[in-house]
């Protein structure tokens, strides 16, 4: 019988053995490479929008008082009651309808003099407030000489607002979803990428708004004709926080 080559002999390792053994290393490579997790997304920018819109208001709220003084309580509620009344009647004849007015306030009290570190009872207040919607602006100064003219002692509070703030705040949003998407666009284009996607709004709902416009509160001894009102424009806000991914 012919011995085996040295080189093929029992004592070396066969050939073929180290080639299986290969094999068998990179398909486990290979396995552990397929079995890991995929890159990050790529980046996200964070903008902040804000969307103003200018509207003439259309829609108006006022505070009415009368306040009156009696020497007991029943007569300072009696008085003020008929006072409140005459007030009420004037104001539904200029064609408010009764949903436009409402209560706001009523209050009955002592007054005191205070001499010589001793208190002295004057007498009693009574005074209701109502607060008033007016929906046709230009009526507004003839609608505050009547009340006064019919005994209310105090004009205050005056607001403008919108009848229909819904559209106004609706286009603002619109308005500030879009200044956002542009500062993502321009964050993106500066860095050589470009926007992909929106990933995330947040609307911010409690925007700051701006404060009713003031006016001083008159009493029935300064106003001698019908006041001027001049209501301006109202600024309506929106602010929101996007969040765009970045390729």
């Amino acid at each position: 019988m012919l011995g085996l080559p040295a080189a093929l002999g029992p004592s070396k390792e066969c050939p073929v053995k180290s080639l299986a053994a290969l094999a068998i290393a990179f398909v486990t490579s290979a396995t552990a490479f397929a079995q890991t997790p995929p890159p990050a997304e790529g980046a996200v920018v964070v903008t902040v929008g804000e969307g103003i819109v200018k509207r003439a208001p259309d829609r108006a709220w006022v505070t009415i008082a009368a306040e009156s003084r009696a020497k007991t309580p029943s007569e300072a509620q009696k008085l003020n009651a008929d006072a409140m009344s005459a007030v009420m009647g004037k104001l539904k004849g200029t064609g408010l309808p009764s949903d436009a007015i409402r209560t706001t306030s009523y209050e009955l009290r002592p007054e005191f003099d205070y001499a010589n570190n001793r208190q002295t009872l004057r007498g009693y207040v009574a005074q209701n407030a109502i607060e008033v919607r007016v929906d046709d602006l230009p009526k507004l100064g003839g609608v505050l000489d009547v009340a006064v003219g019919a005994g209310a002692t105090a004009v205050s509070g005056i607001r403008f607002d919108l009848k229909d703030r819904t559209k106004a705040e609706q286009e603002a949003l619109q308005h500030a979803v879009a200044d956002a998407r542009s500062q993502a666009e321009t964050a993106a284009q500066a860095a050589g990428l470009r926007v992909e996607r929106v990933v995330r709004i947040e609307v911010h709902r409690d925007a700051p708004m701006p404060p009713p416009r003031p006016m001083m509160t008159m009493r029935a001894e300064m106003v001698s004709a019908e006041p001027p009102v001049a209501p301006g424009e109202l600024e309506i806000k929106a602010v929101v926080t996007i969040t765009t991914a970045i390729r």
